[in-house]
């Protein structure tokens, strides 16, 4: 369609895990152009840029720039000016690390709520603003019990300081929308694995840990026999569903919830497997013995749920799910991994 034809996308923490997924979706499958704006802390890495780029023409390359600025502060004109005009914003920058916000909540109420709040009033100035997407968490929900999968609108029960101000970047989108009449979708997205992710996450030290022949701490509930388990999603389904939301026609939305405003998303992996489950995957794929332990993590750390569980089938009925099944996706990862093997040295990243 016309309307979806040489746009500008600004994508925040453009150099953070996912979002450098996302821009390269962008990259192969639209001519859009795309700003990049981070500060470059300690999720935010231009290596990811420059690695994935690499993978480009240098036509192709040109059609992103990238934007040094902290979030924290608001957007002045001088910053504005070096943005542009864009008709896209996804809004992905974010404090992530939950053992951070328990130490450090304070940090994340600036980056996860101030920081939505200055994206926001950027946005709401822009002449030509067509979409802002705000990316928010499952964890929003607070711990699923077994056979609960929460949908979009359910109830909110943060566990952390992480997903509190997660909520609390929802709130203030669905306010912006609900005062200035932005168009605003919200998402939420299960755990998330790919190439180039921070070696500290499960999957890159699960994979680390069985190529070094180490053993692997499955975190459990306290009888130390039923292992957390997650609806994993890999980064390139979750650009494919940004990508799909982008285009997707608001004549094709339910009207929900009392004209609720903001429509939410959730955005689900292929099927739920426990953390023993997957890194066993990880071992068979390397082929090599998995050695693990059981620990009661949940108990002795509060903050931490042992089951996250989103339901999909909203987007499902949109039209959108997960190309590819989780084991091949996961397979795709060791290979790629092992063949890259400083993404799981660089603990400074």
């Amino acid at each position: 369609m016309e309307r979806f034809m040489s746009k500008t996308v600004l994508v925040t923490g453009g150099a953070g895990f996912i979002a450098h997924h996302v821009i390269e979706n962008i990259l192969r499958n639209t001519d859009w152009n795309v700003v990049s704006l981070d500060r470059l802390d300690f999720s935010g890495n231009l290596n990811r840029l420059h690695d994935m780029m690499d993978e480009f023409d240098a036509e192709t390359r040109k059609r992103v720039r990238v934007v040094f600025h902290d979030l924290r502060a608001e957007i002045n004109p001088m910053v504005a000016r070096d943005i542009g005009d864009v008709e896209f914003v996804l809004h992905l920058a974010a404090g992530s690390h939950v053992d951070r916000s328990i130490e450090y909540p304070m940090e994340f109420v600036m980056d996860n709520v101030v920081g939505t709040g200055h994206c926001l009033e950027f946005a709401r100035k822009l002449p030509n603003l067509e979409r802002f997407v705000y990316f928010s968490t499952d964890e929003v929900f607070g711990p699923a019990p077994q056979g609960v999968n929460y949908k979009e609108r359910d109830r909110y029960n943060s566990s952390n300081p992480y997903s509190a101000t997660k909520a609390g970047g929802e709130e203030l989108a669905v306010a912006f929308e609900n005062t200035y009449k932005m168009p605003i979708y919200i998402t939420h997205t299960m755990n998330v694995f790919g190439q180039r992710q921070h070696p500290e996450k499960f999957i890159p030290m699960c994979i680390r840990k069985v190529n070094d022949g180490d053993p692997i701490t499955i975190h459990s509930d306290s009888t130390r026999t039923i292992p957390g388990s997650r609806f994993y999603i890999h980064a390139a389904d979750v650009a494919d569903a940004m990508q799909f939301l982008l285009e997707l026609d608001d004549s094709k939305l339910e009207a929900d919830y009392g004209d609720a405003k903001c429509p939410k998303f959730n955005l689900v992996g292929k099927q739920e497997i426990n953390n023993l489950q997957l890194a066993q995957i990880i071992a068979d794929a390397q082929g090599k013995e998995l050695k693990y332990e059981m620990m009661d993590f949940h108990s002795a750390r509060p903050g931490h749920d042992l089951r996250y569980a989103l339901d999909g089938d909203y987007m499902r009925k949109l039209g959108w799910e997960p190309k590819v099944e989780l084991t091949e996706r996961i397979g795709e990862v060791v290979d790629w991994t092992l063949q890259n093997d400083r993404w799981l040295r660089c603990e400074d990243e």
